[in-house]
């Protein structure tokens, strides 16, 4: 029977949606290799939540180029590695930079961002995990990381609605949108193995998937 997991699975999501974790527990539970981006080695990221307008030319172009050093090595494949996860693409920087910059250090970045853009690998899937702000923030309370307990609660309003926006045009690549309000794939196995079935399971550009187990075809 062949093998209908995808190669290269990249799980997107705002700040607080679970996105390492599930990475974590899609590595072991489908025998991939384990790429997670290495956000807290930003020496610049605690300044730019305290002060966003000062601190965030410097933190945008730390991210974009060690995510581009990382995303260099998915090209080395392990021959004895069926598939990779990550817990980020590559494009999401953009996203955030369209956030956090403006004007002359904008055009900057996308300058750059556009020359280190062709040479990353596309994934063959990505996860996108949705939650309402609500729900975003609490995770985010509840893990008590000290360099986020700063973070203003109409930042991460505003990430999500860039999130949902961009992935609502986004065709890129198969897309699998994922509810998780309501869904704990750390605590809950019933919702990890119906996540790897749906991972499983042929579509076309975008499915959207819910913990009532609700799955719809197409564009949502």
């Amino acid at each position: 029977m062949p093998d209908l997991i995808p190669s290269h699975i990249a799980i997107e999501g705002v700040i607080g949606v679970g996105k390492t974790s599930l990475a974590r527990l899609l590595a072991d539970r489908l025998d991939a290799r384990l790429i997670l981006e290495e956000a807290e080695s930003n020496p610049f990221l605690t300044d730019f939540y305290r002060d966003r307008e000062r601190f965030a030319f410097p933190t945008q172009m730390f991210f974009l180029l060690s995510r581009y050093q990382q995303q260099q090595s998915l090209r080395e494949r392990d021959l004895f590695v069926k598939r990779v996860i990550t817990d980020y693409i590559f494009d999401k920087d953009a996203l955030f930079a369209t956030i956090t910059l403006s004007g002359r250090e904008l055009g900057l970045y996308n300058k750059v961002a556009e020359l280190l853009r062709r040479d990353v690998p596309h994934a063959d899937l990505i996860i996108y995990l949705q939650a309402e702000t609500n729900t975003l923030i609490e995770r985010i309370r509840n893990r008590g990381r000290e360099m986020e307990k700063v973070i203003d609660e109409d930042y991460i309003d505003e990430l999500n609605e860039a999130y949902n926006s961009y992935f609502f045009h986004y065709n890129e690549a198969p897309l699998l949108v994922v509810k998780t309000d309501a869904v704990d794939f750390l605590h809950n196995d019933s919702h990890l193995k119906d996540l790897i079935e749906q991972i499983k399971k042929p579509r076309g550009r975008t499915t959207y998937y819910s913990p009532a187990g609700e799955l719809n075809g197409g564009v949502f």
